[in-house]
């Protein structure tokens, strides 16, 4: 990890096709001269990212910019620079972290073959990861309503398939100072797809209560326990926090 006073960096830290290929491309010495710049402004990109998620992680998506910028350890004109609105960058990090638990669910379908086993690994993975805090509010809605979704059944809502909704192809967050941002359908359609496979697999196994949806454990991913001084309690309140609930998801009948 290069520090912040590293402005003169190794090739390695470039990224691919970035100032030594400009540098070669132009045969003059000034693509050189433009590198640490480079280099600061990827180093500023994941700062500003990282800060990011951690504050609307806290706070929600209704954080302004300037608690971003104030944690990136960057003016908030930097922020803009990368990210024009704050809806750009809500949508960069909620894309993310549905992708990033997408993938967690995915491994945890192919990695266990035990129904609750594949579940709980996916619950525990991604809530030591913080992702589900980052999650677009209407993921967690979606099939969650008592009458069913989209005209669906409430059965059927259980499990959503890839339904979008009425007159649109992209969700909406809205945070709570009115910030809009549109997360593309597909990406969350694939989370619930994958989830939805997680939660039938252990219903028809038995497992899970018959009345647990989706949206339930997307919920319980979302819910974070209170934070905490000390590194050590926080993370056993969490696992208690996640037994719980665990718990109340297991069928009366299940062992």
């Amino acid at each position: 990890m290069h520090t912040h006073n590293s402005h003169w960096s190794s090739s390695s830290a470039l990224p691919p096709g970035g100032a030594v290929g400009t540098a070669v491309g132009n045969g003059r010495g000034e693509g050189a001269r433009t590198a640490p710049l480079r280099v600061d402004a990827q180093r500023n990109l994941e700062h500003v990212l990282r800060a990011a998620r951690e504050v609307f992680g806290e706070l929600g998506y209704g954080a302004p910019m300037e608690d971003v910028a104030r944690r990136a350890r960057v003016g908030v004109g930097t922020v803009y620079r990368r990210f024009p609105s704050k809806d750009v960058l809500v949508r960069r990090i909620a894309e993310e972290e549905t992708s990033r638990l997408t993938d967690q669910a995915r491994a945890a379908l192919g990695q266990e073959d035990e129904p609750w086993s594949a579940l709980s690994r996916f619950l525990r993975t991604s809530v030591s990861s913080g992702a589900g805090r980052l999650l677009p509010p209407q993921v967690l809605r979606v099939g969650a309503s008592e009458d069913g979704t989209d005209g669906v059944p409430a059965d059927e809502a259980r499990v959503p398939q890839q339904r979008t909704q009425p007159g649109g192809g992209e969700l909406r967050i809205v945070a709570g100072d009115g910030t809009k941002a549109a997360v593309g359908d597909a990406g969350a359609a694939a989370l619930l797809e994958v989830v939805g496979r997680l939660v039938e697999r252990a219903r028809e196994a038995g497992e899970l209560r018959t009345d647990v949806s989706v949206s339930d454990v997307l919920l319980v991913i979302a819910t974070a326990a209170p934070s905490l001084p000390d590194p050590a309690q926080q993370a056993a309140a969490s696992a208690r926090l996640l037994d719980i609930l665990l718990e109340g998801l297991r069928s009366r009948h299940s062992s």
